[in-house]
């Protein structure tokens, strides 16, 4: 999807959004608009408010200023139709399931009564959504036998389960192999045509040949666009030069520079 199908309806309004941890602004001044379909990968230094975005998109955290908006209302009329992949799994690895009860337990919700049991199409959802992340021969398996990319991929599997109109995720490739990293950004270019896809992650040079639009945040706006970025853009994002080499695998080269608030606690 390109940015200039503007006719496209708008799933994200964010307005002015200013987030503070006590004095410190995690956000200032933040306004963008994400459309439809759109698979949006949003980058920048450590501390620059990235996950605190996604955490004001969930009504997770009180915005100090501004607003946001989901399908064209407030959050709490609209978080059920928003799906999330943190950074910090929610589902303990050590726990005694298979991997489809992992995916399967993402159908519950309010739903759960006495005697509760899972539907005809909560089965072959699971299924569904098993083929789909590539994870179908291991559906038996427990939680304890998987990598770190077959986990992961498990989370992203039961927020598909909820069946989300738009898909968030924290660094999903953090703690993954090469290999794995590569599969999950493709499978996230497989869902956006039916669903929005809003991705923090630091691995900037890699996303941008999978997502089709990105946000550099550094507290600001400072990009909101197609993929590719220019060197001025890059400098601006990370607050010194930087210099973008590609010989065969995309590499970033940061000349070495004082970190002003690297040991900020307020900083996420």
């Amino acid at each position: 999807m390109l940015l200039s199908d503007n006719h496209r309806p708008p799933v994200l309004e964010i307005t002015g959004l200013t987030v503070h941890y006590g004095d410190h602004a995690a956000l200032s001044d933040v306004t963008m608009t994400v459309r439809e379909g759109q698979y949006l990968g949003i980058i920048g230094p450590n501390g620059s408010g990235k996950s605190t975005l996604l955490k004001a998109i969930l009504g997770q955290v009180t915005p100090t200023r501004g607003s946001v908006t989901v399908f064209g209302r407030p959050l709490s009329e609209a978080l059920g139709q928003v799906s999330y992949v943190p950074q910090v799994a929610d589902l303990d690895r050590s726990f005694p399931m298979s991997v489809r009860e992992a995916v399967l337990t993402a159908r519950i919700s309010s739903r759960i009564r006495p005697f509760f049991r899972y539907s005809a199409e909560d089965q072959v959802l699971a299924t569904e959504l098993l083929e789909r992340v590539g994870l179908a021969n291991l559906a038996r398996n427990p939680l304890t036998d998987l990598s770190g990319g077959e986990f992961q991929k498990v989370l992203i599997a039961r927020a598909l389960a909820r069946q989300p109109r738009l898909l968030l995720l924290d660094e999903p490739t953090a703690n993954v192999d090469t290999t794995s990293r590569e599969q999950i950004y493709q499978l996230l270019g497989s869902l956006h045509d039916d669903i929005t896809i809003i991705m923090v992650t630091h691995d900037m040079l890699a996303i941008t040949s999978h997502v089709d639009s990105l946000a550099c945040l550094n507290r600001q706006l400072v990009y909101h666009g197609g993929p590719q970025l220019d060197q001025q853009t890059v400098n601006r994002l990370y607050g010194c030069p930087i210099d973008l080499i590609a010989h065969g695998i995309p590499h970033r080269v940061l000349p070495e520079h004082k970190e002003e608030n690297e040991h900020d606690p307020g900083l996420v």
